[in-house]
């Protein structure tokens, strides 16, 4: 449950005025998307994001990365105090754990992630790539769905989809990159039976036919997620459900682009270009009204935890509700008695 013993906002507009600077530079595709929400989800959305974006940045360009991490956690630890350190993204993100009653496990289940990969963990299978997914981008579809004041289930299976499957989507994207830098996410049972020697590819990256397969596998994966996510699109409120299609639109036309270059993600990397993305913003505009039937699925099961982390959150803060309101109306009452005892005494 989330402490309640501080009131009012920590941060400035000063604060989150930095958060969208930091986002601008940082996440071009997240920047242009944004700016189909609606003002009261765009500048809490910046605030997440740069949180996000600090927290990659200390793990990805520290050597000493598991200390990192934990360091990362104490930050997080006073967020929730609050308490923040004194950065923008801190105290922004602090307001928003509280405004919109974040589980602090959706937020440490992101570190988790960030260290898993200061570890140099790599996924022996889909499914422990996707759990890897869970948490270094379902959290982050969490908690934008909760920005945007929806706590339903399945919205919230859905936006772990998207999460994920933008994650795939990077990993196919940036094979080539990650393999430079001494990382593989591709599915280590994948590459065995693509007959590829992961040491030796580390050692060596270069584009291959069996290389090609196993990123379209990857691609062909994200698309199935992406399907899930777009149904769920329908359940955010209507105001929101452009910019989080455009998103999508936006990310899964990365996937084309790589299908496009002959799925060779070693030697280039594959962009969207601005042209292209205001054409798909402005059919996202439009498709995200066309009703959609929603799909019933589950959420996955490597990413279950983090809904069922909402779920819980719920009934405390409802307890906590009514016990704010009737302290609030026994304070009115006592009010009123102490006008009525003045009136008396003043007759």
């Amino acid at each position: 449950m989330h402490p309640l013993s501080f009131e009012g906002n920590l941060a400035s507009d000063a604060d989150h005025d930095a958060c969208r600077d930091a986002i601008r530079g940082g996440s071009k595709s997240f920047y242009a998307a944004s700016w189909l929400l609606p003002d009261a989800v765009r500048r809490p959305a910046f605030g997440l994001y740069a949180f996000c974006r600090l927290a990659d940045d200390a793990v990805d360009e520290n050597f000493a990365k598991a200390a990192a991490v934990e360091r990362l956690r104490e930050r997080l630890d006073r967020v929730y105090a609050g308490d923040p350190e004194d950065h923008p993204a801190d105290r922004v993100f602090a307001d928003l754990t509280r405004v919109h009653r974040i589980p602090r496990e959706v937020p440490f289940a992101l570190l988790d992630g960030l260290a898993w990969d200061s570890e140099g963990r790599r996924p022996a299978t889909l499914s422990e790539l996707r759990a890897y997914g869970a948490r270094v981008a379902g959290t982050v579809g969490v908690m934008m769905t909760l920005l945007m004041h929806v706590r339903d289930p399945l919205a919230l299976a859905r936006a772990c989809d998207l999460g994920v499957a933008m994650q795939l989507t990077n990993i196919a994207r940036d094979v080539g990159e990650d393999a430079r830098a001494g990382r593989l996410y591709l599915p280590l049972e994948w590459l065995e039976e693509a007959g590829i020697d992961a040491e030796a590819f580390l050692a060596s990256p270069a584009p291959s036919p069996a290389l090609a397969g196993v990123v379209a596998r990857l691609l062909a994966e994200a698309d199935r997620l992406y399907q899930r996510a777009r149904d769920g699109v329908a359940r955010l409120p209507p105001s929101c459900r452009p910019a989080i299609l455009a998103a999508a639109t936006i990310y899964c036309e990365i996937g084309r682009e790589v299908e496009r270059r002959g799925h060779d993600s070693v030697n280039a990397r594959a962009r969207v270009g601005r042209a292209r993305k205001l054409s798909l913003l402005a059919d996202a505009s439009v498709r995200a009204y066309i009703p959609r039937s929603v799909a019933a699925a589950p959420a996955l099961p490597e990413t279950s935890f983090l809904v069922e982390a909402v779920l819980r959150e719920r009934a405390p803060d409802f307890a906590v509700a009514r016990a704010t309101l009737r302290s609030r109306l026994v304070n009115v009452l006592e009010m009123f008695e102490r006008l009525e005892r003045a009136e008396q005494m003043g007759r």
